[in-house]
């Protein structure tokens, strides 16, 4: 079984337009299109993206000719974590430990079940820990 932890393309969208508009934090809306253009994102699938992390509140939107999206928050109040929880729900589950608490099957027998737990709580925390603030400077 393949235990390499892989950032789904949901994850990787949502860090990389944060982090581009954590870089333009205080220049007000940041139109999509300039996201998408300056992190090579495609945007119909950034638009989507930008609609999960505003449901979560991390965006705002302001509509019009110089409208755009914004951080609700300075880069410094927003982690890695915030972001692909908002994006995916949860935050990068290891394939072995189920994020809702439920058991697997193997799991009376299984030899690497205490190691896949530490490896998910060390992401936990380190990625609860770095800020968007962290990731620009």
């Amino acid at each position: 079984r393949d235990l390499s932890m892989r950032l789904s393309a949901r994850e990787r969208t949502g860090l990389r337009a944060m982090v581009e508009l954590a870089r333009r934090y205080g220049e007000g809306p940041i139109a999509l299109n300039e996201v998408a253009e300056t992190q090579g994102l495609s945007l119909p699938y950034l638009e989507r993206v930008a609609a999960s992390l505003r449901d979560a509140g991390l965006l705002s939107s302001v509509r019009g000719a110089r409208g755009g999206y914004m951080l609700t928050r300075p880069p410094a109040e927003i982690s890695v974590s915030d972001v692909f929880v908002a994006v995916e729900g949860n935050l990068l589950t290891v394939d072995c430990v189920c994020p809702d608490g439920s058991r697997c099957d193997r799991e009376p027998v299984c030899a690497t079940r205490d190691v896949m737990t530490t490896v998910r709580d060390c992401l936990s925390d380190t990625l609860g820990q770095t800020t968007l603030a962290s990731v620009i400077a």
